[in-house]
């Protein structure tokens, strides 16, 4: 489907993962940091709040490295599929000159433009701001967040 302009919610949020899974690690590696110094200050034993702590510490550690995986993840999804659409309209190999980011901005270009965009980023070394710029018929992508 092409449209005019930018493509709608250009950066997505996951709402479970950024409004609620992120916030409470966050919340809680802060609680038992707080719950560390105030057992310190009693001369309290430190085994539970240590051990409190260490596993918020690695929940969060956790939930920020499956974000970044995912997020890789999705990066190579759009590569190859890029890579078959440039395929498919000429019958001829993504340059290999061409940047993740390069790619990655040139989703978003219409099946009419995207060949020769394609060829303008390498020549001219165009910048994913300015790929997304040069773009006259955007196709939406909905699925990546």
């Amino acid at each position: 489907m092409m449209n005019k302009g930018k493509p709608k919610g250009f950066m997505r949020f996951d709402w479970p993962y950024h409004f609620v899974t992120m916030p409470l690690a966050l919340i809680i590696f802060v609680w038992s940091g707080i719950y560390v110094v105030q057992v310190l200050r009693d001369d309290g034993a430190l085994t539970v709040p240590l051990l409190l702590f260490g596993l918020s510490l690695c929940l969060l550690f956790a939930i920020s490295r499956i974000r970044i995986y995912a997020t890789k993840n999705q990066d190579r999804v759009v590569r190859v599929e890029e890579q078959f659409r440039y395929f498919r309209l000429t019958g001829d190999v993504l340059n290999p000159e061409l940047e993740l980011a390069q790619i990655i901005a040139l989703r978003y270009a219409g099946d009419e433009e995207f060949p020769a965009l394609c060829q303008r980023a390498v020549k001219e070394k165009l910048s994913p701001a300015d790929i997304r710029s040069a773009i006259k018929n955007w196709r939406e992508d909905t699925m990546r967040v």
